[in-house]
């Protein structure tokens, strides 16, 4: 059996409410007898229940989340992940206050986090910039004892605690195989749609992709990648410049999002049989093109997942417990129109 705060009470020789006092490092407790308790708990090997103390004392951990505005369909279904959050705040005992800031805007995510800085949370969660006044803030952060997660895009030249989202290098390399397949025995070049590249995630799938593309179909044109900046207007008019330009074009990887320009373009031109277009995340008019056959395969991460694991890791960190690595890994899942999840009722 665990001991308990009465076998620590008892091998002492004090009262449980001195027991409570050292174990919560309140004062009133003699020097000599806090030796003793302290004592007592290395002989017993008395781990303390963090989790359960909390609950016992109604502990609330306020969090905030920093995420981009903009008509990202991903990043407004992370919003509502995070608002669904909000609805089981009184469950798992988070108090969640959500910053928005424009989408690719260094700047104004900085000045967020100093923002959240100021209100002293538990913990911050951010869909980062890989930029350097971004590194220094979140350095700053974590200077006050603040966890801090990175969400879908991470900041690896930063302190943060911990990334909630998948290894974007291994969906870009993933993106890479799927397209040098597809395209086994035809001829033509290949075009990269990134959202910007100031963003961890699109740099690391770009790297896998043009990795995989090297091994997997050696000799393959890639064109410059070109930045749609996640907009599907955007996108649409990149999309068709591209398929004008370049009359051998075989593929595209969107590695960004923006993908209803994509399909608009793609469908326009009446080239969405000939083109393979390979590209990120499971939204209604993905699943839709999918299904129709204008895009040929989709790379997906949950952001519901994503949310719960950054709640978990900054509550843990705030508790100074250790995170459970296999619990937290987020998987890149790999949709055909042949296995298409049902679409909830």
């Amino acid at each position: 059996m665990r001991p308990t705060v009465h076998d620590i009470a008892a091998e002492a020789g004090v009262s449980l409410a001195t027991v409570d006092r050292v174990l919560n490092n309140r004062p009133g407790v003699r020097g000599v007898t806090r030796d003793k308790v302290e004592r007592a708990i290395t002989t017993l090997g008395y781990v303390r229940d963090v989790a359960a103390a909390n609950l016992a004392k109604s502990r609330i951990y306020p969090l905030i989340f920093i995420l981009p505005e903009g008509d990202n369909t991903f990043m407004r279904g992370l919003v509502a992940e995070v608002e669904a959050a909000k609805v089981r705040s009184a469950v798992e005992r988070t108090a969640i206050t959500v910053l928005s800031v424009p989408a690719f805007d260094k700047a104004a995510l900085a000045a967020a986090l100093e923002k959240a800085r100021a209100l002293a949370p538990a913990g911050v969660a951010v869909v980062a910039i890989d930029a350097p006044e971004v590194v220094a803030a979140v350095d700053r952060l974590r200077e006050d004892g603040i966890a801090v997660v990175t969400l879908v895009s991470d900041l690896p030249g930063s302190s943060r605690d911990h990334f909630a989202g998948v290894d974007n290098i291994a969906a870009g390399r993933t993106a890479g195989t799927l397209m040098g397949r597809f395209l086994s025995g035809r001829e033509g070049s290949v075009a990269i749609v990134a959202g910007a590249m100031l963003v961890r995630d699109h740099r690391d799938r770009l790297e896998g992709f043009s990795a995989a593309m090297a091994e997997s179909a050696p000799g393959r044109r890639l064109l410059p990648v070109v930045e749609g900046h996640d907009d599907p207007a955007e996108v649409e008019n990149l999309v068709s410049g591209l398929v004008a330009d370049h009359a051998d074009l075989a593929g595209i990887y969107s590695l960004g999002a923006g993908n209803r320009g994509l399909i608009a373009a793609l469908e326009k031109a009446g080239r969405q049989a000939d083109i393979c277009a390979i590209a990120h995340e499971l939204t209604p008019h993905s699943r839709a093109a999918l299904a129709f056959g204008t895009l040929d395969a989709l790379l997906n991460q949950d952001a519901g997942h994503e949310v719960r694991s950054a709640i978990r890791v900054l509550k843990a960190r705030a508790d100074g417990l250790a995170v459970i690595g296999a619990q937290e890994r987020i998987r890149i899942e790999i949709f055909l129109r042949d296995n298409l999840p049902v679409e909830p009722a």
